[in-house]
């Protein structure tokens, strides 16, 4: 039914409903108002009781107060019975009175009061006490005396109720106020409510659904019977239509420029690997053996062993570059196994052992326990861990600390996984740099072929995981590794 409606008639109707709603808050405001005065008379209502509660205290003490003159005129004991009576009312008062008090300033004064009254109840005693005796002379001066503590705690008993009084009034003062302002309010706004309802349809009809309507008007197909329920539908659908369209085709000129890029880039690898493996590699190890034959035959200078060396390390270097193209370019098949993560970090930290004290690389592992076996090829994932190590290595020219943090947590939508958390205090990644240091053949190394951190993403990928980098500029790096725990033996045997 709604969808039949025209624009103009769901607008309509909007604003009916708009109104309506205004006059029911306006009304219910006013339902409001009462609840509240409600409340605050059943608050005066308390303290009401406390009002009452500290008449009874008052009149509590001037009864105990008069007994007590009866008792010092003829001596008769009824009058000690009645006083400890009244006594015993002041002490339940006091204690009404002080549950119902419920501000800083009552609790204090109750408080007061309690306090001088036991001292009233105390002095009081003596004084019966000498007019047993017969001591009447003396007890007439200290019941004079006391009087003066009767009079403090008659103050205090009337300062209680005066306490209340007040808070009586304003709160009675503050409830007439608020609720004459929320009825003036309400039945102002109440009517403002529907005029800028009227006046709002009115805009909307003759300065934007007509010129809207005439617009859709103009851009729908010429056909007398077609007909437009929705103005602004039919414009919007237009024109985003027309932005897809662009979008669509600046999205597909650059997917088809990156991949015509990495197109040329593999190719160029395949055929250079291809080219590599039979033409420089053979070539490159018999040299190098040749190389190891001569340097155990012949007796060299310090200068010429130092030569030596550099030529080994740089047929090395070669030979990495080359191993580099080649496993880009044909990945090898996962030889996995059930093996720990915690295994395979302890066999990198074996293996670049003396790297590392070269370098002046402390390593902190962080294990809280040894991790769960999962189906892993642990030599390619020694691969990964190596290259991370070795490159957080190659960036802190002047030493510094790896730290290694294993944990097992869920991480959707993987769900339970194993988790090793490499990081570096070296000078971090560049922001502008940032997104680039996955892709092939991008490095900020000189000597570097880009391969290294490439060939670690699509090993970790291939196991289901997943590399992350977080890193700040000057404040190191963290390399995040993310192998699941779910997979099973049908997954590693396929």
């Amino acid at each position: 039914m709604w969808k039949r409606l025209s624009l103009r008639a769901r607008i309509l109707a909007l604003l009916m409903a708009l109104v309506l709603t205004t006059i029911g808050g306006g009304l219910v405001t006013l339902w409001h108002n009462a609840a509240m005065d409600s409340l605050l008379t059943s608050l005066i209502d308390k303290n009401v009781a406390s009002y009452h509660a500290a008449e009874e205290l008052e009149s509590a003490l001037l009864q105990q107060k008069g007994f007590l003159t009866y008792y010092f005129l003829d001596g008769n004991p009824e009058w000690l019975k009645e006083i400890e009576r009244y006594s015993r009312a002041f002490e339940g008062w006091l204690v009404k009175a002080r549950e119902s008090a419920y501000t800083e300033a009552m609790k204090e004064i109750i408080a007061q009061i309690d306090v001088q009254h036991h001292q009233y109840v105390i002095a009081r005693e003596r004084v019966i006490a000498l007019y047993r005796e017969g001591q009447r002379k003396a007890g007439a001066e200290l019941h004079w005396e006391i009087r003066q503590q009767y009079v403090a705690i008659l103050n205090l008993c009337q300062r209680y109720k005066l306490t209340h009084e007040y808070a009586i009034s304003r709160a009675r003062t503050e409830s007439q106020a608020r609720a004459r302002f929320i009825n003036a309010f309400a039945l102002v706004a109440v009517p403002a409510a529907a005029v800028l309802g009227v006046l709002l349809a009115y805009i909307l009809i003759k300065q934007i659904l007509g010129p809207i309507r005439r617009l859709a008007l103009e851009t729908t197909p010429a056909n007398p019977d077609h007909r437009v329920p929705d103005e602004v539908k039919a414009l919007s659908t237009r024109v985003h239509s027309l932005i897809e369209d662009v979008d669509q085709a600046q999205t597909e000129l650059e997917r088809s420029q990156e991949h015509l890029l990495q197109s040329g880039k593999l190719a160029m690898v395949g055929k250079l690997a291809a080219g590599v493996a039979h033409s420089i590699r053979n070539p490159l190890t018999s040299v190098n053996f040749r190389l190891h034959c001569l340097k155990s035959t012949l007796a060299m200078s310090p200068s010429q062993q130092d030569d030596f060396q550099v030529i080994s390390e740089e047929i090395r270097h070669i030979d990495s570059i080359l191993r580099n193209f080649l496993e880009f370019s044909r990945p090898p098949k996962l030889k996995v196994q059930r093996v720990s993560p915690s295994d395979v970090v302890n066999m990198a930290l074996v293996l670049l052992r003396y790297r590392l004290e070269s370098y002046g690389v402390e390593v902190k592992l962080i294990r809280p326990h040894r991790l769960p076996e999962i189906w892993a090829d642990p030599d390619q994932l020694k691969e990964v861990l190596a290259n991370l190590l070795v490159n957080a290595c190659e960036v802190m020219v002047n030493g510094g600390v790896i730290t290694i943090q294993e944990e097992e947590r869920l991480e959707p939508p993987l769900g339970p996984a194993v988790v090793i958390r490499m990081s570096d205090n070296g000078p971090g990644i560049p922001e502008s740099v940032r997104d680039q240091v996955f892709q092939p053949f991008f490095s900020t190394k000189e000597e570097g072929t880009g391969l290294g951190l490439s060939i670690a993403t699509r090993i970790i990928e291939d196991h289901g995981g997943r590399l992350e980098l977080e890193s700040r500029e000057n404040e190191g790096a963290t390399f995040i590794i993310t192998l699941p725990l779910g997979k099973n033996e049908s997954w590693a045997t396929s």
